[in-house]
């Protein structure tokens, strides 16, 4: 008998303001899964991550997390359930060095990493631990935003275009980031334009248009997808 998901939302409907932006969204994520969500801009993938972390303005419909529903929840209660959200703006400090900006997220649970396992997986980091965010490049700011959400101990990652306007080193860096965390059992949602950056790392991929999922398939799947890919996101 399969384990209930990590992850279960159903009919999920999201407005900002006025602005409808989700028409019923179905999907699950099991534990130790990665899962991609893909689709055009304005496709509705990050409200979706911005909704399931209540952040949005309003919703309605079913967000279980771990079995426990969450739709009525504040957001604070929600990232303490275990969540990690790294959102698109990264969002450090920038008045801080970088190792204070390690040090200032709170523990959600047991099991959070160390700062010096921070800096065996992003040595960048460690080079720059006393830098202010603003003297860090693009890519450390982006490695300092992911590393921040690992040490609070959340096992489930929202990770929102994580390699955008990035140089393609440092995109490989945060592919390998990608795989050894899920060898370690993290369960992730990411967002992500750059499709040959998600391609390899998913296990499944859920394309999104117009606020809904239209279609589902797993990295077994891929190949045979490729022509259906190209007419819903241009790649």
């Amino acid at each position: 008998m399969a384990s209930a998901p990590v992850l279960e939302v159903k009919g999920l409907h999201g407005w900002y303001g006025e602005s409808h932006v989700l028409h019923g969204v179905d999907f699950s994520v099991q534990e130790g899964e990665v899962v991609t969500l893909l689709g055009r801009n304005g496709a509705g993938r990050t409200s979706t991550l911005r909704a399931i972390m209540g952040l949005i303005g309003s919703r309605k419909g079913s967000i279980k997390l771990w079995g426990r529903e969450t739709i009525a929840m504040p957001m604070h209660q929600i990232a303490r359930l275990g969540i990690g959200y790294c959102p698109e703006e990264r969002g450090i400090f920038s008045s801080l060095s970088a190792e204070e900006n390690l040090l200032l997220p709170p523990t959600l649970a047991k099991g959070g990493m160390s700062v010096a396992q921070i800096y065996e997986m992003f040595p960048n980091l460690e080079s720059r631990a006393q830098s202010q965010g603003t003297r860090l490049s693009g890519g450390e700011q982006q490695m300092l935003a992911v590393a921040r959400i690992l040490r609070t101990g959340a096992r489930l990652l929202f990770l929102d275009e994580i390699s955008e306007g990035l140089a393609p080193v440092i995109v490989q860096k945060l592919a390998e980031m990608v795989v050894a965390l899920r060898k370690q059992g993290y369960t992730i949602v990411m967002v992500e334009q750059n499709f040959v950056f998600a391609a390899p790392l998913a296990d499944r991929f859920l394309v999104m248009e117009h606020g809904t999922v239209i279609q589902e398939f797993t990295q077994a799947e891929l190949p045979s997808r490729m022509d259906r890919l190209h007419e819903y996101l241009g790649v």
